[in-house]
């Protein structure tokens, strides 16, 4: 399989994000909001190699680096950041987002509190930067999901083929985010309620079954015309995104829109892959490096928003404006220097880093190593501390018992 193909598409999809958060409003955000976060799930249930149904270790070590890791780092350090952003403005207690919504200090309570979401349960991030964390939680819990469910279904010979289990995979899911939705059931323990971690695994089922069909062999424009065709009338009709919260309408309009715009971005992603190599080449850089932009760009929207507030004469803290600076919002100018900053800082943060670390001869795969052997570690102390703690309660309520055997032998009126 061409996987530059499939990196240019990351890229392209990372780039509509970008562009959707970077102060478009309207239309525009609506169609892009319909297939621009779903694409990633799409893709990695495209790319899910069967090889790791024999290798689960391999596999969820793999998606803890990738995105555990990553998650956990960059959600400290901008937890850390935090009260120093506000003092410096970046940050604002009285402007935020276009909902209302605003920063506010942490105390060291809260701080606490912040860290401990962050480690065990991939939540407690900070609510404006830290906007689309989100999907780095729902891509881990949506594949492991995945892997659990195909494994399960290969013990039954129904389900002996890849497209078998595939659209079992993909029924399942439907089902499970449908029952979700339509009965308000919150999947305990995943932060948010879980709608996005199981529409992220019903788009991974449908990745994974258009790939049992080669769709990147067959594709040509008689089929990413309908599929262009129906993304646009959905965006006009029942516009959708992965809100968190959805109700039954925005849950049924979004999985068929979703796979219409991967068709649309696998399609341009293919003509770009044989026809501009100049492209092709500067989109692989980027697709690769996606995680990255996709946690840093709104951190980097704020070199736009200092010089927004500068140019309009507004007061310093409108920089905490979020994404962008609501003057900013809808203007085409505005727009691209947000979504230049927003894809140009990252990757050039991100190569700075890797330039210091080369320098001090570690790299990022020994970083990512240590955090596993010290989470490993972790997960180990805190099962060996529950094992003594229900060793110690199971013996003190035998010493109980015992002792309530006693007192009714003592006092049985056969011994009078």
């Amino acid at each position: 399989m061409n996987e530059s193909k499939f990196s240019i598409l990351q890229a392209l999809a990372l780039m509509l994000v970008v562009i959707s958060q970077a102060g478009t409003s309207g239309w525009p955000a609506q169609f892009l909001s319909m297939f621009s976060v779903p694409a990633f799930f799409l893709c990695a249930g495209y790319l899910f190699d069967t090889g790791y149904l024999t290798d689960e270790r391999t596999f969820v070590v793999e998606r803890i680096k990738r995105l555990y890791l990553p998650f956990v780092s960059w959600s400290v350090v901008l937890l850390l950041l935090h009260n120093l952003l506000l003092a410096c403005g970046l940050l604002s207690t009285h402007y935020g987002s276009v909902a209302g919504e605003v920063s506010q200090s942490y105390t060291l309570h809260q701080t606490a509190q912040q860290l401990w979401s962050i480690v065990f349960n991939m939540s407690g991030y900070s609510p404006l930067l830290g906007e689309m964390f989100w999907v780095f939680r729902a891509l881990l819990l949506s594949a492991i999901g995945f892997l659990i469910l195909f494994k399960l279904l290969r013990r039954s010979p129904r389900f002996a083929t890849d497209k078998q289990a595939g659209w079992a995979l993909l029924v399942i899911g439907l089902l499970l985010t449908t029952w979700k939705v339509a009965d308000g059931v919150t999947v305990t323990g995943v932060a948010q309620g879980g709608y996005r971690e199981l529409m992220g695994l019903t788009l991974m089922a449908a990745g994974f079954q258009l790939r049992q069909y080669r769709l990147d062999k067959v594709l040509t424009w008689r089929i990413a015309a309908p599929a262009a065709a129906v993304l646009l009338v959905a965006s006009l009709w029942c516009p959708s995104s992965m809100v968190w919260n959805p109700d039954f309408a925005q849950f049924s309009a979004l999985p068929l829109p979703a796979v219409a715009g991967f068709v649309l971005l696998l399609y341009a992603s293919a003509w770009i892959d044989r026809m501009q190599p100049r492209v092709k080449h500067a989109l692989t850089y980027v697709g690769e490096r996606a995680p990255h932009v996709l946690a840093f760009h709104l951190l980097s929207f704020k070199a736009v928003s200092a010089i927004a507030v500068a140019c309009l004469g507004l007061p310093w803290e409108a920089i905490g404006c979020h994404p962008v600076v609501h003057e900013c919002m809808s203007q085409v100018g505005w727009v691209l220097l947000y979504v230049v900053a927003g894809l140009s800082l990252p990757l050039l943060g991100l190569a700075g880093y890797r330039r210091i670390a080369a320098r001090i001869n570690v790299s990022q795969e020994q970083v990512c190593d240590f955090c596993v052997v010290a989470a490993q570690r972790t997960v180990r102390f805190l099962y060996v501390l529950a094992r003594g703690i229900v060793r110690c309660a199971k013996l003190a309520c035998l010493t109980f018992w015992k002792g309530v055997k006693e007192i009714i032998a003592a006092s049985s009126p056969k011994d009078e």
